[in-house]
């Protein structure tokens, strides 16, 4: 959250409840919306580690709010984020160690396992095509999110059709 957020205030300043707005404008539906209080929390230690300055505006009607701008550290850690490239291999897939350790445990099958998965994904996958029919065409950001989600749950059904193959070629 913390560099998003970064991300939000590079365009200028703002307050939680409407980065809040943004990003829930800008990924739609399908990605996890972050509560206020997440929001505001993460504020505070971007303050305190100088990545943002915080600044509180009087409003007549209201009370008070407080403004964000980033700071010129800030804007260092943002462009250092986007210079990053992203290697996460999923080698540390939970679902992979269960399968993995079944077979030792007597507690499960693998085989069910796969077919619960595959179940979970095939379910996961019709709400994510739910989302992208309700979904504004006009959010491409959203759009483009939900169709990543669904291209990596069909690289994962592949998997799992991979993974019975493979044991039931062992028995």
């Amino acid at each position: 959250m913390r560099l998003p957020l970064l991300a939000l205030l590079a365009r200028g300043p703002a307050h939680g409840y409407e980065l809040k707005q943004d990003l829930e404008q800008l990924l739609g539906a399908a990605y996890p919306q972050p509560n206020v209080g997440q929001i505001y929390v993460t504020l505070g230690r971007l303050e305190k580690s100088g990545l943002i300055e915080g600044e509180d505006v009087e409003q007549s009607s209201r009370p008070n709010k407080k403004v964000y701008h980033l700071t010129d550290a800030g804007r260092e850690a943002l462009q250092a984020w986007f210079e990053e490239t992203e290697d996460e291999p999923r080698v540390r897939d939970e679902f992979f160690m269960k399968l993995a350790l079944a077979p030792q445990t007597g507690l499960a099958d693998q085989i069910a396992l796969i077919n619960r998965q595959r179940r979970q994904y095939l379910n996961t996958m019709r709400n994510l095509s739910k989302l992208a029919a309700a979904e504004s065409r006009d959010n491409r950001i959203a759009h483009l999110l939900i169709e990543g989600a669904m291209l990596h749950l069909q690289a994962d059904l592949d998997w799992l059709e991979r993974c019975q193959e493979e044991l039931e070629d062992l028995e």
